[in-house]
């Protein structure tokens, strides 16, 4: 390499000096200091010492899920109105409240289980988190692409994710694992038909839906409150990939997905969703066949219809990717005013887990980052210290007071905006038990049925390849799982395998597994059973979508 150290501008050079942390200049960042040209090296090379040592930690660990993921920011413009009516008389929260009002946002989009360098053309999950910067400090709404997931209770989350991840002995991701446990889990059945479909690979960010999946509540002025969830909807339309999609895209690169969503945007192409908002009352709701709290089920459409709130709009990439992007941190106990949570099992332990996880991949002060910061909102805490503090909260008028309640000088407590008991009453033992209205099998069917010709090609043709990796005794769990899902879909994948109903008839129900009357009568006629009846319905997330072919 040429020596370029010392030599000085040349003319008509003004950028700025390189320095190091300290503020000083650095003249040579070519060459250690050391005795004579051919070393050794001195010890009290400051600048070599600062700069390989901040090399050597340029990494910090990596999510455990989403990973891989990219960056965006824009803005959030609500209408003031759900659907026709005006949205305070269901929520008090201001960014909702007037029509036009703008508030900028952060956009993490991502992909579940692989790791930081994996391929975007995967089978998985996509994350869809979006962080409001509102007057009232930060909401982070932390969803995904596919408006379920594959189990009910937040104490089960690391055993899905185990069994998704590669094994702990080979490293290896074997769909032997994965089915050996999904087999074990009916409630599973519902985000394996929309997993395996092609819209478990979107063919890029710009053309994917977001769901919160978890329910939560608004809260309005008097203090009712409603359970609602949330979805996005892009305008660009729904457009997924097959398998032989994917694989023709991966074979060219591992970052498709991130790299259509800079170029967009840097041509001026800026992607944007509409925020529609389902709601209904906010009590068990016994007439319905499930239970609105299971992040196994989505809402049906007829019955709680889907009204927009605002649309967002994405228009600027990170100047840093790092920065922006590996040290954005979400969490669903992020809310503002007029937004609540449910009693949902997912959400409160989500809440709990993923705040955990910030303080410890980013540090315990990871909120001081801009990425992170309220930035329409002025933030006075006692916090204190920790690693990597580098500012202090605003305090109060006394800087000696960092504790509360005091009289001399310090912060107080905030007027509750309503009244602090909101809400249906609850009335209960202490237990440990799932949800009574667990009905695993009738979403997951109707969603099969609503899938489109080539959807439903495509997800037979992907378990039946995978699952036969699986033990014999798995794959027999799993025509059973499906036969009682949709006849059609059990069948199918039967044959694949070379399974028809007869081998299956003689399985027991799961040890502890609620079956419902239909489920039932479903066994007594099993490889027989007549197609669902989906007319005239709408499930939330059954919105036409597109191929996208690639050629391989």
């Amino acid at each position: 390499m040429t020596d370029v150290a010392s030599q000085g501008p040349a003319p008509g050079d003004d950028r700025p000096v390189l320095t190091n942390r300290q503020g000083h200049p650095v003249y040579d960042n070519q060459n250690q200091r050391t005795v004579g040209a051919r070393g050794p090296a001195t010890l009290e090379n400051y600048q070599f010492i600062e700069k390989i040592s901040h090399f050597d930690r340029e990494r910090i660990p990596e999510r455990v899920v989403h990973a891989r993921g990219v960056t965006a920011y824009g803005y959030f413009e609500s209408y003031g109105k759900w659907g026709d009516e005006p949205v305070g008389r269901h929520t008090r929260a201001r960014l909702f409240q007037e029509a036009g009002k703008r508030t900028p946002v952060a956009v993490r989009f991502s992909t579940v289980i692989g790791g930081r360098d994996s391929s975007e053309a995967a089978r998985d999950p996509r994350g869809f988190a979006v962080k409001f910067y509102t007057e009232d400090g930060n909401w982070d709404l932390v969803g995904n692409n596919l408006a379920v997931f594959f189990i009910r209770d937040a104490i089960k989350f690391p055993d899905v994710i185990h069994a998704l991840k590669p094994d702990p002995v080979s490293h290896e991701q074997k769909p032997a694992r994965i089915f050996d446990f999904m087999s074990q889990t009916p409630e599973s059945m519902h985000m394996l038909v929309n997993l395996f479909s092609p819209r478990g690979i979107p063919a890029d960010y710009r053309h994917m839906q977001g769901f919160g999946v978890n329910t939560y509540k608004w809260v309005n002025e008097a203090g009712d409150t409603v359970l609602v969830k949330y979805h996005w909807l892009p305008k660009l339309g729904v457009r997924s990939m097959t398998e032989e999609d994917a694989a023709a895209v991966q074979a060219g690169e591992l970052g498709h997905a991130t790299k259509d969503l800079y170029e967009a945007v840097r041509r001026g192409d800026h992607p944007e969703w509409e925020l529609v908002v389902q709601m209904m009352s906010d009590d068990d709701h016994p007439e319905l066949d499930f239970d609105p709290l299971d992040d196994t089920k989505v809402w049906p459409e007829q019955e709680f219809p889907p009204r927009p709130v605002g649309r967002m709009v994405l228009d600027r990439m990170p100047d840093n990717y790092f920065a922006e992007n590996e040290q954005i941190s979400f969490g669903t106990g992020v809310l503002v005013d007029g937004l609540d949570f449910s009693d949902d099992k997912m959400l409160i332990g989500r809440t709990f887990s993923y705040s955990d996880t910030q303080r410890y991949r980013v540090g315990p002060n990871y909120l001081q980052l801009p990425v992170n910061r309220a930035k329409h909102a002025t933030v006075h805490t006692n916090q204190r210290d920790g690693l990597m503090a580098y500012e202090q909260d605003q305090h109060g008028q006394n800087p000696e007071v960092n504790y509360e309640p005091s009289i001399t000088g310090g912060l107080r407590e905030g007027t509750y905006p309503t009244h602090d008991e909101q809400g249906p009453e609850i009335r209960g033992r202490l237990t440990r038990k799932r949800i009574p209205r667990t009905n695993d099998y009738l979403q997951a069917g109707q969603r099969y049925c609503l899938l489109e010709d080539w959807e439903r090609d495509d997800l037979v043709k992907n378990l039946t390849d995978l699952i036969s990796q699986a033990d014999r005794a798995v794959q027999e769990r799993m025509v059973w799982h499906f036969l009682l899902v949709e006849n059609d879909l059990g069948l199918r994948v039967g044959e694949g395998l070379g399974i028809g109903p007869k081998d299956v008839a003689h399985l027991e129900p799961l040890a502890g597994q609620d079956l419902t009357d239909e489920d039932r009568e479903r066994l007594t006629r099993l490889g027989d059973n007549p197609p669902r009846d989906v007319s005239g319905l709408t499930m939330t997330h059954c919105v036409p979508d597109e191929r996208h072919t690639v050629a391989s």
